[in-house]
């Protein structure tokens, strides 16, 4: 079922600050000394070893249309409907246990909440969960989740949380909820969300980016011979020789699995930017202009400062996904910290009028 016809009552909508596009104190980022510059932040925010303290959580299993399951890891607190629960969503070829997947789930289980970590289709090794591949447009997974957890669980207070990709399927789906979305929904948080989908393709592919785009293209490709050999009938080897770069991939074996008339057409169809000025739940959106690769059109961005539930924090450093500050009282992940904040702030009442 697409997000936008997801049943719910009619919330009303949020009540943001007026001061919501401007940065305060409480909004400065500032880069540990030695990781000035995006791409060093960037290695450093996502690959330094870090702890974690959540217990073994529950596995499971959402059916999310014929044939095709996700997994996530669950971690409830004792008294789960009453808590507030925030669903935590990975990037391109991340997974529940991406590293800022996990301290976001710790901290959201320290705050009280319950922390669900959620995988995209064929994330985290559930190839054999669907015969399908998977996308940055499938808001419907997101919603299939959301749902069952009303339905189902009983919950009453949820928040999203996505990272890059992840970002821009959560801001998808609530831009396609618009005014009809759950009145469970309370927030939505994305960090470095890639809401321009094609531009930030093609700046994978400069020079400086390489690295990164050969990375992401790498696990594409394994993922994809996996699904060979899980789905022989489905797939096959022909073309996978000239696969170079991101864009390769979506013109050749995304936008075909999918029914897209090709690599542009997918990016402007599953991008968050085509309706991300009908978000009606309050929105906080990080990103830093030292990104090395996800780019902001400036029409999206006028679209993102016209709406009013979206609150927008650009900052000068932060790399992608990353973002580390000098643990001053805490770890220093400073984006996982204002998704918390950002949360718990919308999560104890309902703000939205």
């Amino acid at each position: 079922m697409p997000a936008e016809n997801l049943p719910t009552d009619r919330p009303t909508r949020s009540a943001i600050r007026d001061d919501k596009q401007a940065a305060t104190s409480e909004d400065e980022f500032r880069p540990r000394r030695w990781l000035a510059g995006g791409h060093r932040m960037t290695l450093a925010g996502n690959f330094l070893p870090r702890k974690n303290l959540l217990a073994a959580p529950e596995e499971r299993l959402f059916s999310v249309e014929p044939e095709v399951q996700i997994l996530c890891h669950c971690h409830w607190q004792p008294e789960r409907e009453q808590a507030p629960t925030l669903i935590a969503l990975h990037g391109l070829e991340g997974s529940s246990n991406s590293q800022y997947v996990i301290g976001t789930a710790n901290k959201a289980f320290a705050a009280g909440m319950n922390a669900v970590r959620m995988n995209m289709r064929n994330c985290g090794d559930t190839e054999k969960l669907t015969p399908t591949l998977y996308h940055s447009g499938l808001s419907r997974d997101v919603a299939a989740v959301v749902r069952t957890l009303i339905e189902q669980d009983k919950l009453t207070s949820i928040a999203l949380a996505g990272y890059s990709l992840g970002g821009n399927l959560i801001l998808k789906c609530a831009g396609e909820w618009g005014a009809q979305a759950p009145a469970q929904i309370r927030a939505v948080c994305a960090v470095s969300p890639a809401i321009d989908l094609g531009p930030s393709v093609d700046a994978l592919h400069r020079p400086a980016n390489r690295i990164y785009e050969q990375k992401f293209l790498r696990g594409l490709m394994r993922r994809y011979r996996r699904k060979i050999e899980l789905f022989p009938q489905r797939y096959s080897m022909n073309g996978l020789r000239r696969m170079r770069t991101i864009r390769d991939f979506d013109e050749f074996i995304t936008a075909p699995c999918f029914g897209f008339g090709g690599a542009n057409d997918y990016y402007h169809r599953a991008a968050a930017a085509r309706v991300i000025e009908r978000i009606h739940v309050p929105t906080l959106i990080l990103y830093a202009k030292d990104d090395p690769f996800i780019r902001i059109l400036p029409e999206t961005r006028a679209k993102i400062e016209a709406n009013p539930d979206i609150r927008f924090v650009e900052t000068e450093h932060g790399g992608h996904c990353a973002f580390l500050a000098e643990p001053n009282g805490y770890d220093g992940y400073w984006a996982e910290r204002k998704i918390i904040d950002f949360v718990l702030e919308h999560s104890t009442s309902d703000q939205r009028r």
